[in-house]
């Protein structure tokens, strides 16, 4: 299985996954360009898409939707609805060409707000951004996955540093915001196993945190938990910059 996060965050978000010939779209809140930037990596076309998966309906998320029809989507209810809709539960396992997925529960401000667990062969992926915290029972299916690309948002500090409404700043740090770096890392220790190779830290914002914050946060976080990183990539996708992962 491998992933291409072709741009991650606020200006917004798609992510690409392939394994045995079925390509996966996670959200579509790109260009079409840019898409196809993403896709030639892997030397792919629009056509060789499968289906499209959407997390929740803000427009960083859903904005580029409209170039992919007649394309299946599938989403929870209330999240989108134009096109071949396949509207998916929480928690349910639904099948597309091979890869087996499930919804899994997030807490943003948007309705129905998910993440994705992809399996296939004994490897699993788990996409979660957009969350304020992740819920028990979200945080007991996703442990010890292969890979996970998964929210750090924000830098605590350099967020209320910022000349961002009030308002906004508190959205952000609610339950229904966004996570910061240091509880993502205390969520990924709670759930890394033997299996994991690879994290992804997604959804970065470019006015309040750093790359260089979010790997120092995880560093810090994980030596005081006493676990050890040889042999997991820990890395940042970008707004702007492709980022590819997972087994060729």
């Amino acid at each position: 299985m491998k992933f291409n996060v072709i741009q991650s965050g606020s200006k917004g978000n798609a992510t690409l996954i392939e394994h045995n010939g079925c390509v996966l779209l996670i959200d579509m809140g790109i260009s079409l360009k840019c898409l196809k930037e993403g896709l030639a990596v892997w030397n792919k076309k629009l056509l060789d898409i499968d289906a499209l998966l959407i997390t929740h309906s803000h427009s960083d998320h859903t904005l580029g939707i409209g170039y992919l029809d007649p394309l299946p989507i599938y989403c929870t209810k209330g999240t989108y609805e134009c096109g071949d809709i396949n509207i998916v539960k929480i928690g349910k396992k639904f099948h597309i060409n091979g890869l087996d997925i499930i919804a899994i529960e997030a807490s943003h401000d948007a309705p129905n707000t998910v993440g994705y667990i992809v399996s296939a062969d004994q490897e699993t992926l788990v996409y979660l951004t957009d969350t304020g915290f992740i819920p028990d029972k979200t945080l007991e299916m996703i442990k010890n996955a292969d890979y996970y690309i998964i929210e750090s948002n924000h830098d605590r500090r350099m967020l209320l540093k910022t000349n961002r409404p009030e308002v906004l700043k508190q959205r952000i740090l609610s339950d229904h915001g966004h996570l910061c770096n240091e509880d993502s890392a205390f969520y990924m220790a709670d759930s890394i196993g033997p299996k994991t190779k690879e994290i992804v830290l997604a959804h970065l914002s470019q006015e309040a945190n750093t790359p260089e914050k979010a790997l120092s946060a995880y560093e810090k976080i994980f030596r005081k938990r006493k676990i050890k990183t040889q042999g997991i990539k820990i890395h940042c996708a970008n707004q702007f910059e492709m980022t590819l992962g997972g087994k060729e």
